[in-house]
């Protein structure tokens, strides 16, 4: 419902302009919540600058994430966080050992890199 007269706008515009609505308040509640951003007390117009690119970058990347694996940013963290590689050094020799990938992961993985 509006007060917009129908002259102004017609009622498919309306519909998408809430939907686009919609996906703004849906940002800003992943921004809170799955990208864990915090208010950031911050003083100079530099800092603030940096801080919000900061903050639309990884939002922007949660979007791209999320558009290429239909999967939740949520989900996508909690099936990559238990990847994990590990770098020994002995004697000045560093060995590498990469995870092992279970295909549930490797799937995720594929889809980002496209």
């Amino acid at each position: 419902m509006t007060n917009m007269p129908a002259e102004m706008m017609a009622a498919g515009e309306v519909t998408a302009s809430y939907h686009d609505l919609w996906q703004v308040e849906a940002s800003f509640r992943m921004s809170k919540t799955d990208l864990a951003a915090r208010p950031m007390f911050v003083r100079t117009e530099d800092a603030i600058e940096a801080h919000l690119t900061v903050v639309f970058t990884a939002l922007a990347v949660a979007r791209a994430a999320q558009q290429r694996t239909g999967a939740s940013i949520r989900a996508i963290v909690r099936g990559l966080r238990v990847l994990r590689s590990a770098t020994v050094t002995i004697n000045g020799a560093a060995q590498t050992f990469a995870p092992e990938i279970p295909a549930e992961q490797q799937e995720i993985l594929d889809a980002l890199r496209s």
